[in-house]
């Protein structure tokens, strides 16, 4: 059976086809967050800090770290990337105690990232181009890490599933040239857009599984492309991801908080409830006002693709007697309520009759 094994210095995640599906966290990335880009240029960690607690929290078992910011001041990553990754992957482990998958473009950042890693990171990751493979293939075989390999090469990305599964057996074979078992590579055979492409979906699912039964090898990807550009998003994520378990997925590098509600939407909900002629206390606190009237909740915490994600496990028994999908889902005790309404005593004693 074909188990991928990455470890922090305490903690070991398992990716396999007998294995609770591995959730990679994406939130420490600063493609498309403007934000998080320039706090890190100004050397603020705290939305790293924040994201790296949230994740775990809502039940990522590996994070995925990546440095690629431009800065405005050096527009060269390969002298920015390295030391930042170095800088992001010390905090985040002295943060939390799950792997790291350490994810760049920057050959000197992916081993600065596995340099500064205790344990057995991801590293994230190798393509079929030439350049890549003569380059990041010896890194792994140097550190002992797994290896998300990437199902394009030097001609792009094609739209034929045949050609992204030669590209993944293409992959395979040369790190076996280097000594590195196929259960050290998580083959991630790219998700197209749905709104793009019709078939994209099922080219995911019969890839997967010729990947499983002709390569051996586990799988990952970005889970959130196959809704891009689409209404409701959590709608088409929370039924693929299910759907890319049953057909043999392991892993999917992905956002598994669902965000606080913007103040935006608060304001509007507020405006649209005093148009109805609804009376809100004044005293009434946000998260309770976001709970009444259906708008989530003002603090980070699981999404619904986890919830999906934990029934799959359920589902495919990887979750043996419905353990992790009934904690995560029993009702916290109220106060005085703990060890049976019994007030906290461990013998409790029957109440007498009257």
């Amino acid at each position: 059976m074909t188990r991928t094994v990455v470890e922090s210095k305490t903690k070991t995640a398992i990716i396999g086809f007998d294995q609770p599906f591995c959730v990679i966290g994406e939130r420490i990335n600063p493609t498309g967050r403007k934000k998080l880009a320039a706090e890190l240029e100004a050397g603020d960690f705290s939305t790293v800090e924040a994201d790296a607690v949230a994740q775990v929290a809502a039940g990522a078992t590996v994070l995925d770290i990546n440095a690629g910011v431009v800065y405005n001041s050096n527009p060269n990553p390969n002298e920015t990337e390295p030391p930042l990754m170095t800088k992001m992957v010390e905090l985040v482990q002295g943060l939390v105690d799950v792997p790291l998958c350490i994810d760049s473009s920057v050959p000197a950042a992916l081993e600065a990232g596995l340099q500064a890693c205790e344990g057995r990171p991801l590293l994230n990751s190798v393509t079929g181009e030439e350049d890549r493979l003569e380059f990041v293939l010896p890194l792994v075989k140097k550190y002992n890490v797994p290896v998300v390999a990437i199902s394009n090469d030097d001609t792009g990305i094609s739209e034929d599933p045949e050609v992204r599964f030669a590209v993944a057996k293409k992959i395979v074979e040369r790190a076996a040239d280097f000594g590195i078992p196929a259960h050290d590579i998580v083959v991630d055979p790219l998700v197209m857009p749905i709104g793009a492409m019709g078939t994209a979906g099922l080219q995911v699912f019969t890839l997967v599984r010729k990947l499983r039964e002709e390569l051996g090898v586990n799988t990952t990807c970005g889970a959130s492309n196959i809704s891009f550009g689409l209404p409701n998003r959590h709608g088409i994520n929370n039924a693929f991801l299910p759907m890319a378990m049953g057909a043999g997925m392991t892993s999917a590098i992905m956002n598994p908080v669902a965000l606080p509600v913007k103040e935006a939407e608060k304001a509007a909900k507020r405006a649209a409830a005093e148009a109805a002629g609804l009376v809100i206390p004044e005293d009434m606190d946000d998260e309770t006002f976001c709970q009444l009237f259906g708008l989530g909740s003002t603090k980070p915490r699981a999404g619904k693709e986890m919830e999906a994600i934990r029934a799959a496990n359920f589902l495919t028994n990887n979750d043996p007697h419905g353990a992790a999908w009934i904690r995560t889902n029993k009702a916290p005790s109220a106060p005085g309520e703990e060890n049976g309404g019994r007030g906290g005593r461990a013998g409790g004693g029957r109440r007498r009759r009257r």
